[in-house]
């Protein structure tokens, strides 16, 4: 089992750029697979862990409703935002400047073959950083995610998530909300969730502004943790 990751900070990275590179290691650690099924090959499949940020935009998962996008395109447009349908699970999401993006893709046959425990080791991963900073965050039930005062009328969204799965190795991951404009989040109904405010990081501490870097730093610093992982830091490929 290899439990190197390999792990690039791709910057400001156009969302569907970022996907298809996503698609290109995902492809890669799959093809791996089905040669040492093949073959009796016995190679090393890696692993890899994206950070990214990217420009305002609006993504649909596969079970999700177009009705949960509250503007037509030519608003999208005025606001410089884009839409894309993908293939992870999940309903809509935003993502934009400010925001943690992660996207691990990873051969879970090298950690351990369980979607439900890799989800909470996510949300783990997050509840733990956010510790770090003084907010004591919560995973809601039947609610995929990282939420503040749950099970109250103040119940507000942090981190989205939303992965994809086949032959055990994952894409997509979550977002974190570390200095986003919370503004865009009016123009659709977060994840289908109703009723539900999202927030940020920098709000709940009152700063204008979070350290980004730190916060990644963090979030590795549990991943590792969790998942018994040796991080091995990689340029950007894409």
């Amino acid at each position: 089992m290899n439990k190197k990751v390999a792990v690039q900070d791709l910057g400001l990275k156009d969302y569907k750029e970022t996907w298809d590179y996503q698609e290109l290691l995902f492809k890669n650690i799959v093809d791996t697979k089905i040669r040492n099924r093949r073959e009796e090959a016995n190679l090393d499949t890696p692993n890899h862990f994206l950070f990214v940020e990217h420009p305002h935009v609006y993504t649909l998962g596969k079970s999700g409703d177009i009705n949960n996008l509250l503007v037509d395109e030519s608003k999208l447009s005025e606001k410089g935002a884009t839409f894309y349908k993908i293939n992870r699970g999940g309903d809509i999401t935003y993502h934009g400047p400010g925001q943690v993006v992660g996207y691990p893709i990873l051969d879970l046959d090298n950690f351990f073959t369980d979607i439900h425990k890799y989800l909470r080791f996510l949300e783990e991963m997050v509840i733990l950083t956010l510790a770090e900073y003084g907010l004591k965050a919560e995973r809601s039930k039947g609610e995929t995610g990282v939420w503040l005062d749950v099970g109250t009328p103040f119940a507000r969204k942090i981190c989205a998530m939303g992965v994809r799965a086949s032959r055990w190795v994952t894409m997509h991951g979550f977002a974190l909300n570390v200095n986003a404009d919370l503004g865009y989040f009016d123009m659709m109904i977060p994840c289908g969730i109703k009723d539900k405010a999202v927030t940020s990081l920098n709000v709940e501490l009152g700063q204008k502004e979070v350290d980004m870097e730190e916060v990644k730093a963090k979030l590795l610093k549990h991943f590792t943790t969790l998942f018994e992982a040796e991080l091995v830091k990689e340029e950007a490929g894409v």
